[in-house]
């Protein structure tokens, strides 16, 4: 714990040296401006600025899959499946324990009408988080509602 609160200064040290080219995100390392550009417009339900800014940050940052799991998202919001699909994959090649983009795969393979492979992604969500999940119950819940209009 004391370790923890000595490093703290040195952090907000190297963040506020880095300038403007970088935001914090409370759940983990600092973030590109660009980054932080594409959660804010996803925020605004702005896709192509959304799609625009990410791409921009995942050019400085390729390896990045919470990146890629959000140009997914912000792809599909547009209504373009075929590229939401392309970074999903993309993210789940980088982490293929990325809960997020297990969720928001097979909410598009819902749109796309496949939902044996939601099931897939379910069932890796389920085997990666048996206890509370919060991706697992949204995509099981999108399931359901899938299946009660009878698709």
């Amino acid at each position: 714990m004391l370790m923890r609160s000595a490093l703290a200064p040195l952090l907000a040290a190297a963040v506020l040296a880095a300038g403007p080219a970088l935001a914090v995100d409370s759940d983990g390392p600092p973030l590109s401006a660009e980054h932080a550009a594409g959660r804010k417009a996803i925020e605004a339900r702005d896709w192509k600025g959304a799609v625009a800014s990410l791409t921009a940050a995942a050019k400085r940052d390729a390896r990045n899959a919470d990146i890629q799991n959000l140009l997914g998202y912000a792809y599909r919001n547009s209504g373009e499946l075929e590229a939401a699909f392309k970074h999903y994959h993309l993210a789940l090649k980088l982490d293929p324990r990325h809960l997020g983009a297990h969720e928001y795969i097979g909410e598009a393979y819902l749109l796309a009408n496949n939902p044996a492979k939601a099931e897939e992604h379910l069932a890796q969500l389920r085997r990666f988080c048996p206890s509370v999940c919060e991706e697992r119950d949204d995509l099981q819940k999108k399931l359901d509602q899938y299946r009660a209009r009878g698709k």
